[in-house]
C-alpha cells in the first residue's frame, strides 16, 4: 500500500533515538523528509547522517521546555524543504517514582517539559498545517491505566489525551488530524533504564513479557511503522483517538 508520504515533510521532536528516530526512519524510507530535534546536538547530527543527510533530514538541538522550540522547528521545515505536513511530538519520560513520593520540584519540571512543552508544540504546529496535515503525540499506555512506579506519567499522560482530543475537535473542520499513540513495553533506552532500576533487568523483562499477550517486548520499528501510517494520508479518516502499540497489554475494550 502506498502511504502517500513522498516529498511530504514532518517535524519530529525527541527523535535523535528511540521511538522518534524509529518513526523518522519509516517516514524517510517511504519518501518523506524530516526535521528532527533533540537536546543532544551530537546525537541529532548523527541521526541526520544516518537518515541520509540534508536531502532527507535536518536537525536542531532544542528542548521542548524552551518556548521558542516549536516555532523554530516549523521555520526549519519551511526553510529547508518548503512545506510542513505534520509532526510527531515526543518528550523523554519523566523520572520514576510513586506520585506520593515525588517532590514538588520534580512535578514542576515534568509539567513544564512533558505537559506544557507538548501543548505548546501542538499549538504552534497545528496552526501551521495545511488541510490534510496530521500531528501524533507519543504518550504512554499509562494514559489508560496507571503503571506502577511511574506516578508523574500516570498523572500527566491522561491530561494530554484530553488535550489531543480537544485540539482534534477544534482543527478537524480545517482537515487537520490529531492522534495519540500509546506505546507499551518497547525496547528503547527508557525501558532498559526502567528494567535496570529494578536490580534484576532480566527478571524484570521476563515479568513484563508475561503480561503481554504476544509474550515479548516490542521493537522500536514496530512503533515507527504505526506512527508513520497514522501521520500519512493513508490514515486520513483517523483523528481524535488513541492507538495502543503494546502487544495487547492493555485490557480495556
Amino acid at each position: 500500500m502506498d502511504l502517500g508520504l513522498t516529498d511530504r515533510v514532518y517535524v519530529l521532536t525527541g527523535a535523535s533515538r528511540g521511538l522518534g528516530y524509529a518513526t523518522a526512519e519509516c517516514l524517510v524510507a517511504d519518501g518523506a523528509r524530516v526535521v528532527l530535534s533533540g537536546r543532544d546536538a551530537d546525537a541529532v547530527a548523527t541521526a541526520v547522517r544516518r537518515l541520509g543527510g540534508p536531502e532527507r533530514a535536518v536537525g536542531i538541538a532544542a528542548d521542548l521546555a524552551d518556548e521558542t522550540t516549536a516555532e523554530r522547528l516549523v521555520g526549519a521545515a519551511h526553510e529547508h524543504f518548503g512545506r510542513l505536513d505534520g509532526a510527531l511530538i515526543s518528550v523523554g519520560g519523566p523520572p520514576p517514582g510513586s506520585a506520593a513520593s515525588i517532590s514538588d520540584e520534580q512535578w514542576r519540571v515534568s509539567f513544564e517539559t512533558v505537559f506544557l512543552g507538548t501543548v505548546r508544540a501542538v499549538r504552534a504546529i497545528v496552526a501551521a498545517l495545511p488541510h490534510g496535515g496530521a500531528v501524533a503525540l507519543v504518550l504512554s499506555t499509562s494514559a489508560r491505566g496507571p503503571l506502577p512506579g511511574l506516578g508523574i506519567s500516570n498523572g500527566l499522560r491522561p491530561g494530554l489525551v484530553g488535550v489531543a482530543k480537544d485540539v482534534a475537535d477544534e482543527y478537524g473542520p480545517r482537515g487537520v488530524r490529531v492522534v495519540g499513540l500509546l506505546p507499551g513495553r518497547i525496547m528503547t533506552d527508557r525501558n532498559r533504564e526502567l528494567f535496570a532500576a529494578t536490580g534484576d533487568p532480566e527478571r524484570a523483562r521476563a515479568d513484563a513479557e508475561a503480561g503481554i499477550p504476544l509474550r515479548r517486548v516490542g521493537e522500536p520499528a514496530e512503533f515507527g511503522r504505526v506512527a508513520a501510517f497514522v501521520l500519512s494520508p493513508a490514515a486520513s479518516y483517523l483523528t481524535g483517538l488513541t492507538v495502543p502499540v503494546d502487544g495487547g497489554a492493555l485490557r480495556g475494550l
